[in-house]
């Protein structure tokens, strides 16, 4: 979740007057409607699904703060530890949940998206072992999901996580997400991670070819990586964003043998170079 106004963003008139207003586009949603949305630009239908956590330690709280127009956060539906699936926002609408992000060059996200935040307090400093989501809470997340994938004929590396999207600001959903469950039950892409063994590695400071083109499987997976020959900063977090979702036995932006094996294998299985 984001935790404050990083892009201010005001509801229009019409957006106001219709958020008490709507049925559930996810037919087992509750209701609870966010003054913070707007319009699609340009009217687009959402291509995407970005799931978030709450990073809070109470679901009510962080409920309540996605509600409240002095957040000026939102997303479009909220996930209980129990699996209660409650809607915010109507999908047509823009939900204020990516904040500053970029995939694929595109740097409206909310446009092109779906947000799912799901409670759990996500990282936290001095406990190592981040609490597991609940199996009801799972259960719920790939049911909604598959729900708006079939709705919205959203491709499997379309489903991303926040992290993804904004790989120097964000962790979430956290590197114990089980997204190969997901992809199991139909919900996004993976392959099985190579496996962590010894070789070459890339990390912060290294330039060159070799460099450039880690950058550029990066890049064209979907993540800003800029093809510059130079491992800095960025391309680091853009690594552990990598690593957090589709290598997460380790995750610390060294471009390692297992890193970059795993994201050719994934390029193969994704429809971006087909």
């Amino acid at each position: 979740m984001t935790s404050g106004p990083e892009q201010p963003e005001r509801p229009s008139v019409s957006a106001t007057a219709l958020a008490p207003v709507f049925a559930p586009d996810f037919a087992p949603a509750l209701v609870r409607p966010s003054p913070n949305f707007g319009e699609r630009v340009g009217g687009r239908a959402p291509d995407m699904i970005i799931l978030h956590y709450t990073g809070m330690p109470s679901a009510k709280a962080a409920l309540d703060w996605l509600c409240t127009e002095q957040s000026q956060v939102s997303s479009h539906y909220f996930v209980s530890e129990t699996g209660i699936v409650t809607q915010l926002v109507p999908e047509s609408g823009r939900a204020w949940h990516a904040g500053r992000s970029i995939w694929k060059n595109h740097t409206d996200i909310n446009s092109a998206s779906v947000g799912i935040e799901i409670a759990h307090p996500g990282h936290v400093a001095g406990q190592p072992r981040p609490e597991p989501y609940p199996a009801p809470q799972i259960t719920a997340i790939i049911r909604l999901c598959r729900d708006i994938v079939a709705r919205h004929s959203i491709t499997a590396e379309r489903v991303l996580a926040h992290s993804d999207v904004a790989p120097t600001r964000k962790q979430d959903p956290g590197e114990w997400f089980p997204w190969d469950r997901l992809h199991r039950e139909g919900v996004g892409l993976w392959v099985e991670p190579a496996p962590v063994s010894g070789g070459r590695f890339f990390q912060e400071g290294d330039e060159g070819q070799p460099v450039e083109a880690l950058q550029s499987m990066l890049a064209l997976y979907g993540y800003g990586t800029e093809v510059t020959g130079h491992y800095g900063a960025e391309t680091a977090a853009d690594v552990r964003a990598f690593q957090r979702h589709f290598r997460p036995v380790r995750v610390d932006g060294i471009a390692d043998m297992s890193t970059i094996s795993t994201l050719h294998n994934l390029l193969q299985h994704s429809s971006n170079i087909s």
